[in-house]
């Protein structure tokens, strides 16, 4: 099992349980995970390969914000409500991942405050780390010249 990412921030008996409802799942290069404003009900933890991470923008190709890979978090928008997602996400390359059920790791922190915690707490960072990443790229593709410039 990977050591990185959400795997590392979660201690080892927590993570055992959360484990515990995961399974192994595989998507060819090329594949449309999930699409934003979809129905946000699972996550997965990339183990292999690596998936675009893009957002809608009218008129125009979608926007690639980012690309991660091994140990990485793949879907957020499950923990809050309305449960959509926030942004698309498409294989760059064959990935294999470890897929859990929004509900039952729901039901599962609930009764593990602890891991409740160390799952939010990592959720929260990539949470930030997207956003940071979303305006950095938005800002790179359509802000005017030199926008991106700290002041």
């Amino acid at each position: 099992m990977i050591r990185t990412g959400l795997f590392s921030t979660i201690p080892e008996d927590h993570r055992d349980r959360l484990m515990a409802l995961g399974r192994e799942v595989s998507f060819p290069a090329g594949t449309r995970i999930f699409e934003e404003g979809s129905k946000a009900d699972r996550f997965w933890v990339i183990h292999t390969g690596g998936v675009a991470l893009d957002l809608h923008v009218p008129g125009r190709q979608r926007a690639v914000i980012e690309t991660i890979g091994a140990g990485e978090l793949l879907g957020w928008s499950w923990v809050c409500p309305p449960r959509q997602w926030h942004l698309g996400a498409e294989t760059v390359s064959p990935v294999r991942a470890w897929e859990f059920n929004a509900q039952e790791v729901l039901d599962l922190c609930e009764r593990d405050p602890a891991l409740d915690h160390a799952l939010l707490t990592y959720v929260v960072g990539t949470i930030g780390h997207r956003l940071r990443s979303a305006r950095t790229r938005l800002l790179d593709l359509y802000g005017p010249y030199g926008s991106g410039e700290p002041r």
